[in-house]
């Protein structure tokens, strides 16, 4: 059998493992890549249809500072457009619907808002003593590595209101349950995705815009420029390595010889592969201990965007446990057809109703979105759409990996560590914006510019870049309001409150005593 010979082999035909293979490719090496699916993109999937154009059912936001998604997109000739967020926004909890604008639902309840706010300030504080690139190093790694966001949650919250909200805020953000993951991990994620504002944001945060013609295009514009370079059907199960160079076995039994390989995959995914020599220890025990996050990702086309006609916007964020979906974004196309809304299907709630028929989904869906929005114009979809990425087998699960607790600490040293000629790619080791493609992309030319450093052709120095900030996106800054900074927590308000009445009976004290003569002291 003859064995195909190639400078560098990137394993994994998705954002990372493509970015990779275009940097080396102009670098004038020799690149395959290959994919295990029978399409690129990875965990980015557009698909087309005569009632909806093109939909993106896997991943799909970009926003400011995804400086380095939004160079390739510009440079490939792929424009964004905003997500609508000009009508209301909606929070229904407890049975009712409460329009409001901003990221964050309003509290009127003041020890709620206390609680809230704290619990914002002290995350995003939190997670700025810890570096993105070496979380290991934040002086209380090990500690906060031990809790999970759940305890940490339980620890910082004193009303069930806020309690409640965080737990969706993990769900939203990470698809996994708030005692699945390490608080240092999640700190660390909401951290080097710029702040807890950022993240969840609409306007001026993650969620901000699309790209025209669905995401997928990225990676199959990437395709077309690596021409016959890029082979798809083809599963890796061997990786040997020698002094001298590597050899690549796929599941089909095809054999190809290089000099580096690249693996852009996420790191469970790899347990399927089998090395020679073994992987290292940690690398090893690290692939044993990152689970998916699991996410049905749906979405519900209507005749009309009724719920612009009632002065939302489509954004719903849905604390009832009863309701399949989480949260929702309107994805009507930017020129007003095909009116559609987005919904995330997340964490426990996936694992629950995966069984069911996509027909029952559906009505379900219909049903809550009625209840919200306060008509039944929801139940009246003319067409629904969704991807369950539990089951997909390339994938594992989306929309990344994540560290259960008692792992970051020790194992997140190791991700982007290489293994003799083997490298590192996928977003779950960047460090800004993992997690989402403009992770992927960071990790693609990191590990492309590792490799070309190995090979002498770049200095160690060079292998590191930072990404000048996006013209076409440019972002605001992000702060708080003194009240948002100084006010205090419900246990310090409890504190200042039992102080003050402590002050005023001793001062009503000190007056009744002074009528009668007495000194103060004798109280």
């Amino acid at each position: 059998m003859s064995v195909e010979s190639q400078d560098i082999i990137i394993i994994g035909g998705g954002l990372s493992g493509l970015s990779a293979a275009k940097l080396l490719s102009e670098s004038g090496l020799n690149v395959l890549v290959l994919e295990a699916r029978d399409r690129v993109g990875g965990r980015t999937y557009t698909i087309q249809g005569p009632v909806f154009q093109y939909v993106d059912l896997g991943g799909a936001y970009v926003g400011p500072t995804q400086n380095r998604i939004l160079r390739l997109t510009k440079e490939l000739g792929i424009q964004t457009y905003l997500v609508n967020e000009k009508e209301a926004l909606i929070h229904h909890v407890k049975g009712k619907s409460y329009p409001f604008h901003g990221s964050f639902p309003p509290v009127w309840n003041p020890f709620a808002y206390l609680d809230y706010n704290n619990l914002w300030r002290t995350l995003d504080k939190m997670g700025n003593e810890i570096p993105a690139d070496a979380p290991w190093k934040a002086p209380h790694a090990e500690e906060w590595d031990d809790l999970t966001m759940k305890q940490l949650i339980d620890s910082l919250c004193w009303t069930q209101t806020a309690k409640s909200f965080a737990q969706l805020f993990v769900n939203v953000n990470v698809t996994s349950e708030p005692h699945e993951v390490s608080a240092l991990w999640f700190l660390w994620y909401i951290k080097q995705c710029g702040g807890t504002m950022r993240i969840f944001s609409t306007t001026n945060g993650g969620q901000e815009r699309k790209f025209v013609g669905g995401a997928g295009k990225i990676s199959e514009y990437l395709e077309k420029r690596l021409k016959d370079h890029v082979k798809l059907n083809k599963p890796v199960v061997k990786i040997c390595q020698t002094d001298t160079y590597v050899s690549v076995e796929t599941l089909d039994r095809e054999k190809y010889k290089c000099a580096y390989v690249i693996c852009a995959v996420p790191p469970a995914l790899t347990l399927n592969m089998h090395y020679d020599p073994p992987l290292p220890p940690i690398r090893n025990q690290l692939i044993h201990r990152v689970p998916m996050g699991s996410i049905i990702k749906c979405m519900m086309y209507y005749k009309h965007a009724f719920w612009r006609e009632k002065g939302f916007c489509g954004t719903m964020m849905i604390e009832d446990e009863e309701s399949p979906i989480s949260l929702t974004l309107d994805d009507t196309k930017p020129d007003g057809s095909c009116p559609a809304i987005m919904g995330f299907i997340l964490a426990r709630k996936a694992r629950r109703l995966v069984n069911l028929t996509k027909q029952e989904r559906k009505a379900y869906i219909c049903q809550i979105y009625a209840r919200v929005l306060g008509t039944e114009e929801a139940l009246n979809a003319i067409h629904y759409e969704e991807k369950d990425w539990c089951g997909e087998q390339y994938s594992g699960g989306c929309y990344t990996a994540y560290f259960p607790p008692g792992t970051f600490f020790q194992f997140s040293r190791v991700l982007r560590e290489p293994f003799g000629r083997l490298y590192f790619a996928g977003t779950e080791t960047a460090t800004k914006w993992s997690g989402y493609m403009d992770g992927a992309v960071e990790a693609g030319e990191r590990a492309a510019r590792e490799v070309l450093c190995a090979m002498g052709r770049i200095t160690e120095s060079e292998v590191w870049k930072e990404e000048p900030e996006s013209q076409d996106v440019p972002s605001l800054p992000i702060t708080r309001s003194f009240w948002e900074n100084h006010l205090p927590s419900v246990p310090g308000f409890l504190t200042i409150l039992g102080l003050s009445t402590v002050l005023a009976a001793l001062t009503t004290a000190g007056t009744f005593l002074s009528k009668k003569g007495l000194p103060l002291k004798c109280f």
